[in-house]
């Protein structure tokens, strides 16, 4: 799949992490408690960049468990370089927040004009962190899933 980007000191906002930069057996709980087997998965950390291995059983749940771990305080990359996905499909786009953007917007942005109202696919795509759609951070990396 590749390489994500994230902004390691954004994740704090999100999960309520502490200082410290993660280890992969709190990134390993992370994604556990986004419902997710990690027992099938391979995660190492070296500094702030995070390796994962391993099989996904398709293509959402893969970008899930990347943003479980990219969206953790102390994290800026997550290379998914050795992970599998059993059941492919569209790719979603990922979208850093920024300062002053709107679901709607971001919407909008993503599917087209006229289509802010769509932003609901984003939050369903999204949770957790979107948890009230009026409170997004900047920071933030939203997956854009492909409009069915």
């Amino acid at each position: 799949m590749g390489l994500f980007k994230f902004i390691k000191e954004a994740g704090a906002k999100i999960f309520g992490g502490s200082a410290a930069a993660a280890t992969p057996e709190k990134l390993q709980q992370e994604v556990q408690g986004h419902g997710f087997d990690a027992t099938k998965l391979g995660i190492q950390v070296e500094g702030d960049k995070v390796k994962l291995s391993g099989q996904a059983t398709n293509q959402e749940e893969a970008e899930k468990i990347i943003l479980s771990l990219g969206n953790t305080y102390g994290v800026a990359e997550v290379d998914t370089s050795e992970l599998q996905v059993q059941q492919p499909s569209a790719v979603s786009t990922m979208y850093t927040v920024q300062k002053g953007d709107t679901l709607w917007e971001i919407a909008e942005k993503h599917y087209g004009k006229g289509k802010g109202a769509k932003y609901t696919e984003i939050v369903k795509a999204n949770s957790p962190p979107v948890k009230d759609p009026d409170m997004i951070q900047p920071g933030w990396v939203l997956r854009i899933p492909p409009l069915a």
